[in-house]
This record gives structure tokens, C-alpha cells and sequence, in this order.
């Protein structure tokens, strides 16, 4: 692992940082960077909150305390002052691409960028952008936006950092200096392995939160939702099992994928449908991401969720019927082809579960 040294206020003041992205994770993380003394400035997609960030700054409350954090804020990449060290990058998976393209002139030979969306995008931003420059790094805290520059931190958690490639391993030291000044940040040896954990558990909450148009404690205390929940984490390891990698534990840690989904007889399924429904419960009034962003009226990430499943599936032969047909029907809900609703889990796709 890298050695692990504080960063001096020298060094603060000398690596420019731009956060892209300043929605509930990317306006914590700038305002927290700010606070600390680093030189930034955090590219918002709305004017109104570019104003806020530069007047009133952004208001942070919640589990960290209360706050009101000046930052600089420009409204798009290209407005920024100029080339950056370390680029983090908050956007939706969605635009996480596009936002790359658009960064790749602002980028020099030795810059990063660390990727904080939902799902696995470290392989096709380091297409664009290098292998050499892209972290990975997987959000273990929580947080809302109620409003332009109105960021609650409703979970406490950790960073997980990891490079995917051996030149950008010299930089983790210093994205853990950054990134502890907004939450405790941790190595990791095998960052693709904690980034699926993290896929798995989103690929189920995320997207029968949608398919079902309901928070996790209604969702999990359906039966049927519970079965399919069981079935995606089967086929996604399934995969990961063919893509050789090893699954880090999920959850904070709690969640061993590989013990969970041991085979065994009609006690050990009673033991995953209980814990399931403990899960559901103690999280019972999260709403998923992917259910806000269709009340929103925008598009989810499920091509970077269920779809990334999906499509290392096929690149290595494993079916990949459950998450298919969880792609499917998330996809049609976007279009308006159906509604969010339980009955969605009755759907003919799912009746062998």
C-alpha cells in the first residue's frame, strides 16, 4: 500500500482541484475542500447554484453538523481557470463520459481523475481519459439535495480508493489527504472488487426501487421482491466469477456476497429472506436514486448498473436473464411505456423466481 503522508498547506495551495458535479456527494466533497484550504472550484450545471457558491455558499447540514461553505464555481468545464491536477468527478454515470471528453484538454500528463459515480465507469473513462489517470473510488456516506446548494449528509461511511493502473498508484496518497478532509479514506489492493460490491447492492435497491416505485422497507417486505433481489446478486457474481473478480464484502463490510449466497438447504434460505428483510427495515425510508431521478422526470443510471451486469455477461457467456429483464422494464418505465408499481414484480419475466 502507499505510504501515507498529511498533505502540507504548501501542497494545498499549489494543486489546483476542480469537482465536477455539484449535486448531493460533489457539493459536499468542494465545499468540505474549500473549507480545508485547497485551491478549487466546482463546476455546478445550474446557474442558481453557481451564484449560491460564490455568495452564501452552499448549505450543508445533517450528520456532519451544520455549514455554510463559500466556494468558486463556474457553470461548465470549460469555464474553469485552467488545467487541473486532480479532477474528482461527481456527475451522474450517465454524463460521466461526455463530462471526460470535455476535460481531456484541461488535463496534464500527470493529472487524475477520481470517479465518484454510481455503477462501473472506471473502464470507460480510463478509454477516454488514460488508464494511468483514472481512480476509483467507491462512496460509503450518504446525502441529499434538497434544493440549489441545500446538501444534507444523511449517513455517516468512508472513501474507498484504488487505482487501476500501476503509474497513478504515486497519487493515492494524496486523494486520501483530500478526500479525509470530508471522510475517513481507506486503500484498497483490489478497488474493481469494492467497486462491485457496491454495483451489486445498487443493481438490487436502485433498481427495484423503480420497477416498484417504492421505498426499501415496502419494497423488501414483499416476498417476490425479496426473491428477485436474490437472483440479481446470483447472476452478478456469476459474472464476477468470470471476470476473475474477487467480490469484496458489501454494505460497510457487513455483507460477505459469497457466505450469503452459499447454497444450502431450507434453513439458509430462511436466514437470506430474514436478513433481507432486517435490511429492509433498518433502511426502510431510504428512497433509491434511480426512483428520485424518474420523479424527476430524468433518465437513471441503469446502463451502468444492472446493464454493466448485463453486458460482461454476454462478453463472457454467463446469462444474465433476471438483470435482462430488470434492464427491460426500468428502460420501458423511463420511456412512459408503464408505471412505477408492485405489480411490475408480477411481470412474466420474473415468474419462475
Amino acid at each position: 500500500m502507499p505510504t501515507i503522508v498529511k498533505p502540507m498547506e504548501e501542497e494545498k495551495e499549489s494543486i489546483r482541484v476542480a469537482v465536477v458535479g455539484a449535486g448531493s456527494i460533489g457539493g459536499v466533497v468542494a465545499a468540505f475542500l474549500a473549507r480545508a484550504g485547497w485551491d478549487i472550484e466546482v463546476v455546478c450545471k445550474h446557474q442558481e447554484t453557481v451564484n449560491l457558491a460564490l455568495s452564501g455558499g452552499f448549505h450543508i447540514y445533517g450528520v456532519q453538523g451544520e455549514h455554510r461553505i463559500p466556494v468558486r464555481g463556474v457553470r461548465e468545464i470549460h469555464d474553469l481557470s485552467g488545467p487541473k491536477d486532480v479532477v474528482i468527478l461527481a456527475t451522474k454515470a450517465n454524463d460521466a463520459m461526455e463530462a471526460g471528453r470535455v476535460l481531456l484538454p484541461l488535463l496534464k500528463k500527470d493529472s487524475v481523475v477520481v470517479s465518484l459515480q454510481n455503477g462501473i465507469c472506471e473502464e470507460a473513462l480510463a478509454e477516454i481519459l488514460g488508464w494511468n489517470r483514472v481512480i476509483g473510488c467507491v462512496v460509503g456516506w450518504g446525502a441529499s439535495m434538497h434544493g440549489p446548494g441545500e446538501l444534507e449528509i444523511t449517513s455517516g461511511g468512508e472513501f474507498v480508493i484504488g487505482s487501476l493502473d500501476s503509474q497513478s498508484e504515486e497519487k493515492l496518497p494524496l486523494i486520501k489527504g483530500m478526500l479525509d478532509e470530508v471522510a475517513p479514506t481507506r486503500f484498497s489492493g483490489n478497488i474493481m472488487g469494492e467497486l462491485y460490491a457496491k454495483l451489486i447492492i445498487n443493481s438490487c435497491i436502485n433498481s427495484l426501487g423503480v420497477i416498484a416505485g417504492k421505498k426499501l422497507g415496502e419494497l423488501l417486505a414483499m416476498r417476490k421482491a425479496r426473491k428477485i433481489f436474490i437472483a440479481i446478486m446470483r447472476e452478478a457474481m456469476a459474472v464476477a466469477a468470470a471476470m476473475e473478480i474477487k467480490v469484496e464484502p458489501g454494505g460497510g463490510g457487513k455483507l460477505d456476497y459469497y457466505r450469503f449466497l452459499k447454497e444450502g438447504g431450507v434453513i439458509s434460505q430462511m436466514k437470506r429472506d430474514l436478513l433481507i428483510r432486517v435490511i429492509g427495515f433498518k433502511y426502510r425510508r431510504i428512497k433509491s436514486s434511480s426512483l428520485q431521478s424518474i420523479e424527476r422526470g430524468h433518465k437513471t443510471e441503469i446502463d451502468y448498473l444492472n446493464g454493466y451486469i448485463c453486458a460482461r455477461g454476454r462478453q463472457h457467456g454467463v446469462p444474465t436473464p433476471i438483470n435482462d429483464s430488470v434492464v427491460r422494464i426500468v428502460k420501458e418505465i423511463e420511456e412512459g411505456e408503464r408505471g412505477m408499481t408492485p405489480e411490475n414484480l408480477k411481470d412474466a419475466r420474473f415468474a419462475n423466481l
